[in-house]
C-alpha cells in the first residue's frame, strides 16, 4: 500500500516539489520514497511505499521499465500478479525480472498490453498513474470497486494528482476555493461522492475508471468507464443462478480464493472482527487456510447499547483465533475528534469513522496488513434500510401522486407530542422510538413520484441542502441514477445497485482507507473481489431474502464453520453515542464551531437554520445529531484547512 502523487506543466518541474507533496501523505508509505521527472522535467511523479510485497529495492518507485519508455507509480495490491507474470512469458517468453513485486507486474502489462486490456485482467484494489512515452501520455486509473482513491484536476495550466488532497495542496499552482455544490451534496449525504471534491477543478477518479492526459497536463480525457456495473447488473439477470445447493458451494470457493489471495503478503496480516456475518465468514475462511491462528481485532464498549466485542470474542473462541480486543473509554473516542479533519483530508461525517479508526490503529500494533469484512450488506442486502423503505414505498406508491404533497404537509404538521402519545398505544412490537423526529422525514418519503428519487432522498440529511448551503444548487441531478435504466431489477436490487455506486466507494471504502492508512495499515476487502460481485449480481433476490431477512447465502457459508445459534441476534454495527455527547462532553467544541455570528461570516450556511437546530438538539426538543455532525465535521475541517476562519 502506498501514496502517490505529481503534476505536468509545460514549465520546468521545481527540484524536489513532487518529494515535498509526497511527504504529505507519508503515512500511506513510511518505509521508502521515490521520485521520477520526465528527460523535459516538464512531469514530476513521486512515491511513497509501505512495503507489503516483495520488501527489497526491488519494489521501489516511480519505476522505470528497463527501456526507460515506461514509468509508473502505483497504490493498492494485484493480488493475480503471479498469474500475469506467467501470461506475460507465456506471449513474450523470457522477461529479465528485478524482484518479484506486483509493481514491475503491472509496469510489464502496461507495457506489452496497454491500458485497456491490462485494467481487464488486473484481480485487486488500486490507484496507479502510468507515463507512456511513446504515446506522449500520462494514464490514471482505479480499482474497480473504488477501494484506493485519486484525486486529479488542472489548476493555473498544472495538472495535479495524488492520493489525497493534502498532497496537491503542496503545489503553488493549487487553488483552495471551495466548491459549494460539493458542499451540498457532502451535506445530504455525509460525504462527497465521486466525482466531486471538496475543491473547484479538483475531482476522485471514479471506480472503474481511468483518464488520458496529454499536451502538458493541458488535455484532459473524459472518464472511461472499463468494468460497466450496470452491463454486469443485466448479465446477471439474464444469467441467474438457480440451484441453491449450487450457490452456496461456488459461494464457498469463491470467498476462500478471495480470501486466500489477500492472505499473500510479506508482512504479518490479520483481520478486523466485529462479530457479525461478514467479518465472522472473512475470518472463518481465513482460519480454514491458515496453519496458525488467525490473529484478530475487535474493539468494545462498556456500553451494551454500543457494544458487540462480546459476540466478536465468542467467534473467535469457536474458531481459535489469536484474539485481540480493546473497550474503550469515552475519553479514547473523543481524543480521536480532534484528529478528524487531518485524517480524512476532506469533509465527512459518518460517525463510525471514529471506531473504524480506533480498530485500525489497534490492529498496527501487531499487523501491518488486515482483512476487513466490508460489502457483504451490498451484495446480499443486508441493511435494514432496504426492508424499511421498501415497505414504506409500497405504502406511498398507493396515494396517488396529486395527493402526495397534501399527504406530506399533513404529516410534517402533525403535532409531534400527540405522534408519541399515539405510538405508545400500538403493540410493542410496531412501535417506532423518536418518533416526533421522524415525521419531518417521512414527510420528504412520501413526496416523491418514482423510486429512484424516493430511495435517494430516504438516505440523504437534507432535502433542502441547497438552501441550507448557501449559492449552490439542488443536489438530486449530481447522482447518477443507473439502476433506474435497468429494466427487470426491483426495488431492493436498485437500492443495492445504487449503494455498489456510491455510498460503498464514497463512504463505506472512504472510511476505511483513510482510517488504516492514517496508521501505515493495509485493509483489504476479500468480499469485494470483482468475480464476487459479479457472482452475487447472478444470484436471485429471492435467494438473498429468507424470511424478511438478507444474506441467507453468506449466512449458508458460514454456518459450514460457526454455530447457527452463535450467530443469531439482532445487528448493532459501529456505533458511537454521538447524541449525547454533544449534549454533554463535546458540548463547548460544538458550540464554539456552531456560533452564529461565525457562521454568519464565513458564509457557508444558513447561520438561523443551523443554530435553530442547535438549540433544540441542545434542550432535548429534537435530535438532530445526523445534521449537525455534518457541519460540526465540515466546520473542524475548515477551521484545521482555513487558519483565517
Amino acid at each position: 500500500m502506498c501514496g502517490i502523487t505529481g503534476f505536468w506543466s509545460k514549465q520546468k518541474a521545481q527540484s524536489g516539489l513532487a518529494l515535498l507533496m509526497a511527504k504529505r501523505i507519508q503515512s500511506r508509505g513510511p518505509d521508502d520514497e521515490g521520485e521520477w521527472h520526465s528527460s523535459d522535467e516538464t512531469l514530476a511523479m513521486a512515491h511513497r511505499r509501505l512495503s507489503i510485497i516483495d520488501l527489497t529495492s526491488a519494489g521501489h518507485q516511480p519505476m522505470v521499465s528497463n527501456c526507460r519508455q515506461h514509468v509508473v507509480s502505483f497504490n493498492g495490491e494485484i493480488y493475480n500478479h503471479e498469474d500475469i507474470r506467467k501470461e506475460l512469458e507465456f506471449e513474450i517468453g523470457p522477461i529479465k525480472w528485478n524482484g518479484h513485486s506486483d509493481t514491475e507486474v503491472l509496469l510489464n502489462s502496461l507495457k506489452h498490453w496497454g491500458i485497456k486490456i491490462t485494467l481487464t485482467k488486473l484481480n485487486g484494489m488500486f490507484a496507479f498513474a502510468y507515463w507512456c512515452a511513446k504515446d506522449k501520455a500520462l494514464f490514471l486509473a482505479r480499482d474497480r470497486i473504488g477501494e484506493k482513491p485519486l484525486y486529479f484536476g488542472q489548476q493555473n495550466r498544472t495538472f495535479l494528482f495524488g492520493s489525497e488532497l493534502k498532497a496537491l495542496k503542496i503545489h503553488p499552482s493549487f487553488s483552495s476555493a471551495i466548491d459549494r455544490e460539493a458542499l451540498a451534496l457532502y451535506m445530504c449525504h455525509s460525504y462527497i461522492p465521486a466525482p466531486y471534491s471538496i475543491y473547484q477543478n479538483i475531482y476522485k477518479l471514479k471506480p472503474a475508471h481511468y483518464i488520458v492526459v496529454k499536451n502538458y497536463g493541458q488535455e484532459i480525457s473524459e472518464q472511461h468507464c472499463y468494468w460497466d456495473l450496470k452491463n454486469i447488473a443485466n448479465d446477471g439477470l439474464a444469467n441467474q443462478v438457480l440451484n441453491e445447493n449450487q450457490m452456496v458451494e461456488d459461494l464457498d470457493g469463491l470467498l476462500k480464493d478471495s480470501i486466500k489471495l489477500r492472505m499473500i503478503t510479506d508482512v504479518p496480516f490479520g483481520a478486523f472482527l466485529s462479530g457479525g456475518y461478514d467479518s465472522s465468514t472473512v475470518v472463518a475462511l481465513m482460519q480454514t487456510q491458515s496453519i496458525k491462528p488467525v490473529k484478530t481485532f475487535s474493539i468494545g464498549f462498556k456500553d451494551d447499547n454500543f457494544n458487540e466485542a462480546q459476540y466478536a470474542k465468542r467467534v473467535a473462541a469457536h474458531l481459535g483465533t489469536e484474539h485481540t480486543e480493546l473497550y474503550l473509554e469515552p475519553q479514547q473516542a473523543l481524543n480521536i475528534i480532534y484528529k478528524l479533519p487531518e485524517i480524512y483530508d476532506e469533509p465527512f461525517s459518518d460517525i463510525s469513522q471514529i471506531p473504524t479508526f480506533l480498530v485500525s490503529q489497534m490492529a498496527k500494533r501487531h499487523v501491518t496488513v488486515a482483512l476487513s469484512g466490508d460489502g457483504g450488506d451490498e451484495l446480499f442486502c443486508g441493511y435494514k434500510r432496504y426492508f424499511l423503505q421498501k415497505n414504506v414505498w409500497n405504502v406511498v406508491n398507493k396515494i396517488p401522486i396529486l395527493l402526495r404533497p397534501m399527504v406530506a404537509f399533513a404529516i410534517e404538521n402533525f403535532p409531534g407530542g400527540l405522534a408519541e402519545l399515539l405510538i405508545q398505544t400500538l403493540p410493542k412490537k410496531y412501535r417506532v422510538a423518536n418518533v416526533k423526529d421522524r415525521l419531518p422525514k417521512l414527510a420528504e418519503w412520501v413526496n416523491h413520484k418514482n423510486f429512484e428519487n424516493f430511495y435517494l432522498q430516504s438516505i440523504s440529511h437534507l432535502k433542502t441542502a441547497d438552501r441550507t448551503v448557501f449559492n449552490s444548487h439542488l443536489y438530486q441531478t449530481k447522482f447518477e441514477n443507473l439502476a433506474d435504466t435497468i429494466s427487470g431489477l426491483r426495488n431492493q436490487e436498485k437500492m443495492m445497485l445504487l449503494d455498489i455506486l456510491t455510498y460503498l466507494p464514497g463512504d463505506i471504502l472512504h472510511k476505511l482507507d483513510r482510517a488504516s492508512m492514517a496508521v501505515s495499515l493495509e485493509a483489504r476487502v476479500p468480499l469485494l473481489d470483482h468475480r464476487l460481485v459479479e457472482y452475487a449480481l447472478r444470484i436471485p433476490l429471492e435467494m438473498k431474502i429468507k424470511n424478511a431477512q438478507g444474506k441467507w447465502p453468506l449466512r449458508q457459508v458460514l454456518y459450514k464453520y460457526v454455530p447457527k445459534e452463535m450467530m443469531e441476534r439482532s445487528k448493532q454495527g459501529f456505533n458511537i453515542p454521538i447524541e449525547h455527547w454533544l449534549r454533554g462532553p463535546l458540548k463547548e467544541w460544538a458550540s464554539d464551531l456552531l456560533d452564529e455570528t461565525r457562521l454568519l461570516h464565513e458564509g457557508f450556511f444558513d447561520s438561523v437554520a443551523i443554530t435553530k437546530m442547535w438549540n433544540e438538539h441542545l434542550s432535548g426538543k429534537r435530535r438532530f445529531q445526523g445534521y449537525l455532525w455534518n457541519v460540526l465535521m465540515f466546520q473542524a475541517w475548515l477551521k484545521e484547512n482555513y487558519s483565517a476562519h
